[in-house]
Order: structure tokens, then C-alpha cells, then sequence
């Protein structure tokens, strides 16, 4: 959907049409177009208006309610914040102080949204005339932000007065990701370039960046929602209280209230550009505890897998694998950051027998996760065929370290058999680590119609 097809919503008649549709029914979508093109609107109007319906569904799990007023296209939604990150980033420059937030690619306005809730003025500007038409009609309940069309480097943010950036780089080019972060629009050594103008700078970048390529000086923060890794972001001077390292924040829902969140670090590591620390793996099936532990997807990226073996007095199963085992659960303070199982039974990864198995024991409901083999979980699910009402959790890898699989030749893969845990009643409170809730953010769900 490009700004020609967003077009026919930007009228009192569009605003007006697409307010009084029912919610998105993919069932119903087609009846309900030609019903509506019947009535007399245009071919062109019905469509925007049912893609934007389409569209505010999907959103509902980034931005909630908030999602019904707002307007969107596929490749803005995909990238934008979630607004319970977004809060935790607005966060930031509330208790630095900030007056004055430029957001620099600010897409449809999801950060920015959070920004104008608790930062007394927000600058949003995108090089993307439709994106930053969609800006507008998203922000329009704050009067303090100011959205421009404009190229984001080329803001004269000394001019306008700004005392912080926030960035969000495009990381997609024809639907397709973009890996080199010279490569995103702007580049992000010319994003952090910005450091000599304003010191108090965040830059949103993708979870699978290379540590090497990150600032030394800087706090770098992984952040998963509900076990999903969302996002890194870059924080830098008075933005980073807590200075430089690398952390992981863990989001995770509790009821219908806010997210609980937990912010895990590693106090040793005081440069994010450093290689993660390494722990050797047990030398065996034989060396296995009675737990297994998968540490949340935020610390791995972050490179705390090392720290939390420490804390768990743990060990990795097999060379750099992430799967911890050890002999007693995570306590109330770890236990936001790992999701751990009872070790029930190893077995060798043969098809023939897993097969046997799955067939003489009646298995129907099949979870299966990997790390460190070449094996696709769905694909194995669908050879093996499961039938029956027993169900089991399998956790594929390799178990030992390097080398130990014959002539140099790395570990062969195994089946580890597994039962959740419960967790802790602890894991629903905040420990005594956990960061700061952020500021609620008030949004305001009274856009005008354009």
C-alpha cells in the first residue's frame, strides 16, 4: 500500500467510511466490498479503507486499542515499535531530563507517540512523504510534536534546538532486510556521528547485530516481548545511567495490566563490543544435571549466557550451545530470564528410532526446539508423523564439547526429553534487579478526521 493508495482515506468521505467499518472479517471482506462499492463509493476508496482494516487487526499487538485510530502501510507496521517498548524507550529521556526529542525516521509515529506522552516537545521526521503523512494523522492528538518530510541527517537539530535523537534506521529495501547497518537508510555510523551535536542519542537497530560493530562508550539493550527478541537499542550519554556494557530486558505479560519487566546484566562486561564470555560444556550424556535451562532469546543476543551459568552454577550441553544444565531451578530473580525443564530421558537423533518411539507410545502433540543441529523442527514433526493423546517436549542439540564426536569431528546430535517446570510464583513480581516501570504513557484515542 504506497501514498497513492492511502490517498482516498486522507478526505472527510475516506476518514468517515473507514471509522464506521465493523472489525476486519477476512471471511466476510469480499462481500463487504462489493456491498460498499454498491453503495456508490469508489473501487479505490474501498479498497484503502479494507487494506487499513487488515492492517488495524494486525497491529492490535503492537499497539492495543490504539491501533483502531491510526493508519498504517505493511512495510511501516513491520518495523514499528511496540508501544510497550516504545514507553520503555520514552522512559529514558524522561528521567535524563530531556526537553526537546527529535526522532529521526520516525515511520508511522509509534515512538514518537510514546515520546509526545512523556517528553514536553517531540520533532518526528521522514524522508517518506506518505509515511510522513501517515505520521501526522497518527500524532495529530499531541499538539506538542511537530512532524516534517524531510531527510533525517539533514535536520539542523542545533537550529532546532533539540537536547536528544532518537533514531530508527530502515532496515528493509523492497521488503527484503537489509544485514549491513552501513547499508540502512541513514547508515549508522553517520547515525552515531550525531554523538558531536547532541550527546544524548538512542538508535533502535536489529537484535542480530554484530557486537564488534557497536560503540564502545555506549549501554546496548536487548529486548524481548513474551519470549520474542523485538530489538537492540543503542544508548548513549546521559540516556545510559547505567553506562556502558550490555543488558537484556525481558518483557512478559501479566494478566491485563503492563508487561512485568526484568533487566538483566552482566556488571564484568563495561564494553559492548567485546566477545562474549565462553563456559565449557559438560563432557557428556553422563555430565547432565536434572534441569535443563533455556536462557530468553534477549540474553543470548546480549551474550549472557556465560553470566547466567555462573549465577545457576550451570553448564552449557555442548560447545557454545544455550541450553544450560545444572541441578536445581532457576530462583525468583533468574527465573524471568531462562524457561526450564526437568531432564527426563537422552536419546541418540535417529530417525528410524525417534519414529518407533513417537508410533509405540502413541505421541500426538509434539514440541520440539533446536540448537546447534541442522535439523528443522517442523520438517522432523511432519516425518515422524505423530498420532495419539500422549504429548512430550524434545529439545534437539549436541551435547559435549568440540571435537568429541570421532577424528575431530563435532558431537553428534541427541534428543533431550524434557518436562516444563513451573514457574516460580515469583516470576509474576518484579525482583529486586528489575528496571524502573516506565512512565504509563497517555494516549489520547481522539484523532480528529483529516
Amino acid at each position: 500500500m504506497d501514498g497513492f493508495d492511502l490517498a482516498p482515506l486522507l478526505t472527510p468521505e475516506g476518514w468517515r467510511l473507514l471509522e464506521s467499518l465493523p472489525p476486519y472479517d477476512p471471511d466476510q471482506a469480499l462481500a463487504l466490498g462489493e456491498s460498499l462499492r454498491r453503495e456508490g463509493y469508489s473501487s479505490a476508496l474501498v479498497a484503502a479503507a479494507l487494506t487499513q482494516q487488515r492492517l488495524r487487526q494486525r497491529a492490535a499487538s503492537k499497539f492495543g486499542p490504539f491501533a483502531e485510530r491510526m493508519l498504517f502501510t505493511s512495510d511501516t507496521l513491520e518495523q514499528a515499535t511496540r508501544l510497550t517498548v516504545a514507553a520503555h524507550h520514552a522512559s529514558r529521556y524522561a528521567r535524563a531530563g530531556i526537553q526537546y526529542v527529535a526522532d529521526l525516521g520516525c515511520g508511522i509515529g509509534g515512538d514518537a507517540l510514546a515520546l509526545a506522552s512523556l517528553c514536553p516537545r517531540v520533532l518526528a521526521v521522514d524522508g517518506d512523504e506518505p509515511t510522513a503523512a501517515l505520521a501526522t494523522v497518527n500524532l495529530s492528538p499531541f499538539p506538542n510534536t511537530e512532524v516534517r518530510c524531510a531527510d533525517a541527517l539533514e535536520v539542523d537539530l542545533a537550529a532546532a534546538g533539540v537536547d536528544a535523537v532518537f533514531a530508527d534506521p530502515a532496515r528493509r529495501s523492497g521488503g527484503r532486510r537489509i544485514t549491513d547497518p552501513e547499508r540502512w537508510s541513514p547508515p549508522l555510523g553517520r547515525v552515531l556521528a550525531l554523538r558531536e551535536q547532541v550527546a544524548a542519542l538512542g538508535v533502535k537497530v536489529a537484535p542480530g547485530i554484530d557486537h564488534a560493530l557497536l560503540p564502545a562508550d555506549a549501554q546496548v539493550q536487548w529486548v524481548s516481548v513474551d519470549g520474542e527478541v523485538v530489538e537492540a537499542g543503542i544508548w548513549c550519554g546521559p540516556l545510559a545511567p547505567e553506562g556502558p556494557g550490555r543488558s537484556a530486558l525481558v518483557l512478559r505479560s501479566v494478566g491485563d495490566g503492563d508487561p512485568a519487566a526484568h533487566v538483566l546484566s552482566d556488571p564484568d562486561c563495561t564494553d559492548p563490543t567485546a566477545p562474549p564470555a565462553q563456559v565449557e560444556p559438560v563432557t557428556g550424556v553422563e555430565d547432565l544435571g536434572a534441569v535443563i535451562h533455556e536462557p530468553d532469546g534477549a540474553a543470548i543476543r546480549a551474550g549472557l549466557v556465560a553470566h547466567l551459568a555462573g549465577r545457576l552454577d550451570a553448564r552449557p550441553v555442548g560447545h557454545r550451545i544455550a541450553y544450560l544444565t545444572g541441578a536445581r531451578p532457576a530462583g525468583p530473580e533468574l527465573a524471568p530470564f531462562v524457561r526450564s525443564w526437568r531432564l527426563v530421558e537422552v536419546l541418540p537423533l535417529h530417525l528410524k528410532a525417534l519414529r518407533a518411539r513417537v508410533r509405540d507410545r502413541g505421541i500426538g502433540h509434539l514440541e520440539i526446539h533446536s540448537r546447534g543441529v541442522e535439523i528443522s523442527p517442523d520438517a522432523l514433526r511432519a516425518s515422524l508423523r505423530p498420532r495419539g493423546d500422549a504429548g512430550e517436549v524434545w529439545l534437539l542439540t549436541r551435547i559435549g564439547p568440540r571435537g568429541e564426536g570421532g577424528r575431530g569431528r563435532s558431537p553428534r546430535g541427541a534428543v533431550l526429553v524434557v518436562e516444563p517446570l513451573s514457574r516460580p510464583e515469583a516470576d509474576a513480581q518484579a525482583p529486586a534487579h528489575a528496571s524502573p516501570p516506565p512512565a504509563r504513557v497517555q494516549v489520547r484515542n481522539d484523532h480528529p478526521s483529516p
